[in-house]
């Protein structure tokens, strides 16, 4: 049988659009629908095999996506109630990620495309985190987002759809990346980032000052220093049993003062990125906006600077489908399509 992709598709088509959103940059695997009408599904395959490594290994994730990816996908069309045949472009996530993780959803997406005629949709992973924010709500342009994550952290000023300039990035470790591993140092189950955050509430920030690095240069973050500093700190209290019995009492201080410097160092940013722009809408973005901490700070600031927040749903926080189906539905909307060419690319700038 001859396979023919589905006719291109002019700049802001208004045809009916069914997407199929495939997520496959790390640990999870993801597939979603969206359509003209909104989200019909979002269904996430969660990897546990990492948890006994301390942190996500690029092989077994790849192993892994390939075992489940066809079974979510199944799911995801089974949820929206539609056909394969039904839908006219497969959004996938094209990078930053693991390059293996990567080429696993961008081989079955192109896998699909052929066999049911739909059109291809490259999606970059740190945008869709951004438009995550539009799957239940309507924002307007301009606006800033402070996207935090375990790999990336920036700030971006948005003029329009997908014309992103960056104001600041991290130098080193991530957010995400300083709290993943600053759990370790404390003992904590991978990943490390939620139990922080749950362990947090219940211990004083105050605890300790641990430094926040780059607060009046310009508007780029450091996070790295801070991990250092902890491990420090932790030293400092003894010998092996000391600090054991130091944990024991202080985790969730610890926990607490840990996520005072991230979060405070985060929304200082923010707040001097508002101040420069002079921008009233404000987008978080990424795993590490679902911080209960960094959520509650980041409201506070909006309501200081009389200004706009949009974080969105703690589904569409950490790294899933729904973010890159109405990704690609906005490119699609547009005529921003991909071929059977599209690559995958590790690192944002290809």
């Amino acid at each position: 049988m001859r396979i023919t992709l589905k006719k291109h598709l002019p700049e802001y088509v208004t045809i009916l659009m069914n997407i199929l959103g495939i997520e496959s940059s790390c640990d999870e695997t993801a597939a979603a629908v969206y359509t003209d009408s909104g989200l019909k599904s979002n269904v996430v395959a969660s990897q546990t095999i990492h948890e006994k490594y301390g942190g996500v290994v690029p092989e077994l994730a790849s192993r892994a996506h390939q075992q489940t990816i066809w079974a979510t996908v199944e799911q995801a069309l089974e949820e929206a109630k539609l056909r394969p045949d039904s839908i006219d472009a497969v959004a996938v996530t094209q990078g930053p990620g693991l390059m293996g993780a990567l080429l696993v959803g961008i081989c079955f997406a192109k896998g699909f495309s052929l066999t049911h005629g739909s059109r291809l949709v490259g999606v970059n992973h740190m945008d869709a985190h951004i438009y995550a924010n539009f799957i239940d709500q309507t924002p307007e342009f301009p606006f800033l987002s402070l996207t935090v994550s375990g790999g990336h952290t920036q700030l971006e000023y948005v003029s329009e759809p997908f014309k992103h300039k960056i104001l600041g990035k991290t130098r080193d470790d991530a957010a995400g990346e300083a709290f993943d591993k600053i759990g370790k140092i404390l003992g904590l189950p991978y990943p490390a980032g939620p139990v922080m955050d749950r362990r947090s509430q219940n211990g004083d920030p105050k605890f300790h000052a641990f430094p926040k690095a780059l607060l009046g240069e310009g508007l780029d973050f450091s996070f790295s220093g801070l991990k250092t500093s902890v491990l420090y700190y932790l030293q400092r209290q003894g010998d092996e049993q000391e600090q054991l019995d130091f944990l024991n009492r202080h985790t969730d201080d610890l926990c607490a003062a840990v996520s005072e410097a991230i979060t405070e160092a985060l929304v200082r940013k923010l707040g001097a990125a508002i101040r420069q722009t002079r921008c009233k809408n404000i987008f978080l973005a990424g795993g590490v906006s679902a911080n209960s901490m960094l959520r509650a700070k980041t409201k506070a600031l909006a309501a200081e600077q009389d200004a706009k927040l949009y974080i969105p749903k703690m589904a569409y926080c950490t790294d899933n489908a729904a973010m890159i189906a109405i990704t690609g539905h906005m490119l699609a909307r547009r005529g921003t399509f991909s071929d059977l060419g599209m690559k995958a690319f590790a690192r944002v700038g290809g």
